[in-house]
């Protein structure tokens, strides 16, 4: 007898004004036929969640499964956490840099001639600087001669384990040494929570941005860290007040700590055991390019047998 899981994309708004997002989010249901309203109800009731005003599923997968053999550990499951924002046409993400263009190559009208009958296809052009979107800072970026992004070995992008730190609230702006002391690093993604990407694509993205200090990148480099992301404007300190000056990046990069910039949604990974991804293409003598970036989030099975959803925001 098969055991029918139902894979969602979902939204839910709590009455409080809170709310969490969910990828890949897996829930057990009756039946192949379930329909959309008992999924929802399911979801809430297996994530033991109050005060809900609104629950969105934007994708469904009803799927079936042989339940595992007694004894026997079942497979690994985890759920995919969406950390990059979407580039479209005429953005831009740095203050003073040029939009993006999107245009046609080849339209699906005029390949018509060039295929079989009822065979089209359409080809686009972008153009666009490296600095778009969420995106990945190699040495090249600071150093002449530094490593590029064809460079970049996969180790210091793709499956970190990642520490995320949380620098939402209080007023300040730094991150510093003191934020980091407590935290163990090495070999880890160290993803920097300051819930700044709520601002963006507002001019208030660009104004009074947390930032990483200089000092606290030198932490960093000293504990080995793999790579470091922050989900503002800029790593470092960009107000008329820094004079220029770029202390986060002089220190990362010298020591071929990769930078990710413009990350979004960290307040849907747990402090610690998610695996981060970041890479961008192998392009030579080019120091920064897109990425799409994003965490795998383990669920954890309760003694109690029930679904859980793995990590939820609190």
């Amino acid at each position: 007898m098969l055991q029918y899981r139902a894979e969602v994309t979902a939204a839910v708004t709590l009455t409080t004004g809170g709310g969490l997002r969910a990828e890949g989010l897996r829930v057990d249901v009756p039946h192949a036929d379930v329909t959309t309203a008992e999924i929802e109800a399911i979801l809430v009731r297996s994530l033991g969640l109050r005060d809900v005003e609104r629950v969105e599923l934007t994708a469904v997968r009803v799927f079936g499964e042989k339940p595992p053999v007694a004894g026997e550990p079942g497979p690994p499951r985890t759920t995919f956490v969406e950390l990059s924002h979407v580039i479209q046409a005429g953005m831009t993400t740095y203050p003073d840099l040029p939009a993006l263009v999107i245009s046609a190559h080849l339209t699906w009208e005029d390949s018509r001639s060039r295929y079989a009958e009822g065979t089209s296809f359409s080809m686009e052009r972008i153009e666009m600087v490296g600095q778009t979107g969420t995106y990945l800072d190699t040495p090249r970026h600071r150093y002449e001669g530094g490593t590029d992004l064809a460079g970049m070995p996969l180790e210091r992008l793709a499956d970190l384990p990642a520490v995320v730190v949380r620098a939402v609230g209080g007023g300040r702006r730094a991150i510093t040494t003191d934020d980091l002391e407590p935290l163990t690093v090495a070999g880890h993604a160290v993803l920097l929570h300051t819930g700044h990407d709520r601002h963006w694509g507002t001019p208030a993205y660009a104004q009074d941005a947390p930032y990483l200090t200089g000092e606290a990148a030198a932490l960093l480099v000293e504990r080995g860290a793999a790579l470091v992301g922050i989900d503002s404007v800029n790593l470092d300190d960009s107000s008329a007040a820094s004079a220029g000056e770029r202390p986060a990046h002089t220190v990362l990069l010298a020591a071929n700590i990769p930078i990710v910039e413009h990350l979004t949604g960290l307040e849907n990974l747990p402090p610690r055991g998610a695996r981060f991804t970041a890479a961008p293409p192998r392009v030579t003598a080019m120091g920064t390019f897109p990425v799409r970036a994003y965490a795998q989030v383990p669920f954890h099975e309760p003694h109690d047998h029930t679904r859980s959803a793995g990590w939820l925001p609190q």
